[in-house]
């Protein structure tokens, strides 16, 4: 059994601990919120024996085998780094970090205590998308031409003007790159292969460009193929999610236009000559839950146990949790600058 700490009462609750639980090797044992008294109600509601206002006391709770974090990404790297120190296995929320650097010293802790990590990139374990992996992996669309993301939507977080790391982008690593992107940067990267170039644009609500909700971004694989990426949080009644992968013997998609982040994503699929068929996909594990993410969250704890017991690493962890920081680094400093950002060349002056 392995018993871990939760830090973050709020999706860490929802959604983590469920996800975990989920996994007969797995104990939550402790909850830390930042209110004493609300955390201490919490735990006691979801049966988790102790509590603390103070996420230390967690990891330095000697019965904690394993800490999972869901907290603000500029506070993710301070914890993660002492659970590391302590030798304990981390599973942290994306993005990884408030800044490159803090990803960079979280990575290098990782790497110097060899242990397991984790990073919570939950659409590559959504059921379609996995089969939509496994077919592009097969070569069902032949040569690939291009790709291109469409991802229209508005967050409660925009719908309400509320003003915290998913809307303001800054020192605390969020708005619209950290909370929406860092998943397309991964997913990308997850489908295809690496991204060698980019260039973003990012904007905000039109009476309050400090609410990040809009990007417009152009990026091309290493292997060549061009991405187009139009993104948006702030559109009502919009098309949703949906990414197409074009090739020279036929086109893959991926499309959700509900307003669920991870349900109802169908999978559809043409071969030259012919037109687009839904493909059907069935996931009885996310029929048991009320809530669309802990299923893909699910998949992931099992595969943190797994490298928990056998030493072995696992994918998504910190190195690819840094490598979508470096990422949003460039549409950053594309943004700033309004150049083309060649990330492959800067992967070879940096070694990563």
């Amino acid at each position: 059994m392995i018993r871990i700490g939760i830090i973050g009462s709020n999706y860490g609750r929802m959604v983590l601990l469920p996800a975990f639980r989920a996994d007969r090797r797995c104990e939550v044992i402790a909850l830390g919120g930042s209110n004493a008294a609300r955390t201490a109600e919490l735990a006691s509601a979801a049966g988790i024996a102790r509590a603390y206002s103070d996420w230390r006391a967690v990891v330095d709770d000697k019965d904690v085998q394993a800490i999972v974090i869901a907290t603000l990404p500029s506070l993710q790297a301070e914890i993660a780094i002492a659970a590391l120190k302590a030798g304990k296995p981390v599973f942290a929320e994306k993005p990884m970090a408030g800044d490159l650097a803090a990803a960079r010293a979280m990575l290098t802790a990782a790497e110097q205590s060899g242990l397991p990590t984790g990073i919570d990139f939950n659409f590559t374990q959504i059921a379609a998308w996995l089969r939509a992996k496994e077919m592009l992996d097969q070569g069902c669309v032949g040569a690939l031409r291009h790709v291109t993301v469409h991802w229209h939507v508005e967050s409660r977080a925009i719908q309400m003007r509320m003003r915290n790391w998913k809307t303001a982008g800054g020192n605390d690593g969020g708005g619209v790159l950290g909370n929406f992107i860092s998943h397309c940067f991964h997913y990308l990267e997850w489908f295809i292969g690496p991204i060698g170039g980019l260039q973003a644009r990012v904007s905000g609500m039109p009476d309050d460009a400090e609410l990040q909700t809009t990007v417009a971004m152009a990026l091309q694989y290493e292997a060549g193929p061009q991405v187009s990426l139009s993104m948006s949080c702030a559109s009502y009644a919009g098309i949703g999610h949906r990414i197409e992968f074009f090739g020279e013997d036929g086109t893959l998609t991926l499309h959700n236009p509900t307003l669920d982040y991870m349900r109802d994503f169908d999978l559809t699929y043409a071969k030259r000559p012919g037109a687009l068929e839904r493909i059907a996909v069935d996931d009885p594990a996310d029929a048991q839950y009320p809530d669309g993410r802990i299923a893909p969250v699910s998949r992931l704890a099992a595969k943190f146990f797994d490298a928990i017991e056998t030493g072995k690493s696992t994918a998504p962890g910190f190195v690819e949790g840094y490598r979508v920081q470096r990422l949003i680094d460039a549409a950053q400093r594309s943004n700033r600058q309004g150049l083309w950002v060649d990330v492959a060349a800067e992967n070879g002056k940096q070694g990563k």
